[in-house]
């Protein structure tokens, strides 16, 4: 009896990168049968999809229902990521019904994170990493921290996360509710754009401080734009950042066709994150010829970059961006990524065994 294959993590809207990564590969492997297992904020249907309102504990009845000797691809957070109550049953779940599990893990802050787990998340992390049948990582760092720090003794694949952009999603018009909402932003001289969450490790504070310190400094008009995907927030940190500070327009979990559209409409994109495993928005900045200012973890080829913290390397790359000619985005770091996304998918297919 051959085994089913799912694939189980988030698809619809909010933009986000994990949710993007589901959307093209299960488009691109759709023909052969897999099942979506998926939750979000719209709910949707179509053939070979299931939906779960709660993401983590509906599962359990689907488990039982269908995932009777499957190959689970999980690209979920909330086993290994976050790990909780959910663990223990899943590992027996698993023993039960003989599924597989391959486990691909995007998350770059994990081996940071994983130091202040407490001793019951010490314990589910344990006794997840050892139930996986086998990984795919999306960075040799991760890799390397999974083979030598936490003696993972199963196969690890490494293969980047950046993957096609489908279609023409690239020259997607804006909604008309977002039109009217990023009206204040349009109207600046110079407009930078930046992705992320409110708590201190998305940096957004970084990037309010330097857009203020630079429009100080020249006397520009320049908007910032705040795309927040509102998966966690601190709300005295979300506070401070936008205090005083009217030329800051927050849109919350912009679709991502819409996101291209904003970046277009950008004189700059900044990615502040510190713990960065990829960075799949920095090349679609990248793509949409916007200048890139990054920190250094991460992808970094064709971009401006400085480090985590580095207020007064943030402001110099900032400047670089908006008003250096020099620091445009060269076409030939475009179609080098577009090479490497195709090229990914096929490994990623290779690696799942559909081909």
């Amino acid at each position: 009896m051959s085994r089913k294959t799912v694939l189980l993590g988030p698809y619809p809207p909010p933009y986000g990168g994990v949710s993007i990564y589901i959307q093209t590969l299960f488009h691109s492997i759709k023909q052969r049968g897999v099942e979506l297992w998926t939750y979000g904020d719209e709910e949707i249907n179509a053939p070979n999809v299931f939906f779960m309102k709660d993401k983590r504990w509906d599962i359990l009845p689907l488990l039982i229902r269908r995932g009777f000797r499957a190959r689970i691809i999980d690209c979920t957070h909330f086993l290994i990521e976050y790990p909780g109550f959910l663990v223990p049953i899943w590992v027996v779940l698993k023993a039960l019904l003989r599924f597989e599990w391959l486990k691909i893990v995007h998350d770059g802050s994990l081996p940071t994170r994983c130091r202040s787990f407490g001793p019951l998340q010490r314990l589910f992390f344990g006794l997840a990493i050892r139930a996986a049948n086998e990984f795919v990582v999306v960075s040799e760092d991760l890799r390397r921290w999974l083979r030598d720090e936490i003696r993972v003794e199963q196969e690890i694949t490494v293969i980047a996360p950046l993957l096609p952009i489908r279609g023409k999603a690239l020259d997607a018009a804006l909604p008309a509710d977002l039109e009217r909402a990023l009206l204040p932003y349009l109207r600046r001289g110079k407009r930078v754009c930046s992705v992320g969450v409110f708590i201190p490790t998305y940096g957004f504070a970084h990037v309010a401080e330097a857009v203020e310190s630079v429009r100080e400094e020249t006397g520009e008009d320049i908007g910032l734009v705040l795309l927040d995907g509102t998966f966690a927030r601190d709300e005295d940190y979300r506070g401070g950042v936008l205090h005083g500070r009217d030329w800051i327009t927050v849109l919350e979990n912009v679709p991502n066709h819409s996101l291209y559209r904003i970046l277009k409409q950008s004189h700059a994109l900044v990615r502040a994150f510190g713990q960065e495993s990829y960075g799949i928005s920095r090349v679609e900045g990248v793509w949409c010829g916007v200048p890139v200012v990054a920190t250094r973890a991460g992808e970094t080829r064709g971009m401006l970059v400085y480090d985590f913290g580095d207020a007064d390397g943030l402001k110099e790359q900032l400047k670089r961006a908006l008003f250096d000619p020099q620091a445009q985005v060269e076409a030939v770091w475009a179609e080098q990524f577009r090479r490497e996304a195709e090229e990914n998918l096929r490994g990623l297919r290779r690696a799942l065994g559909l081909g």
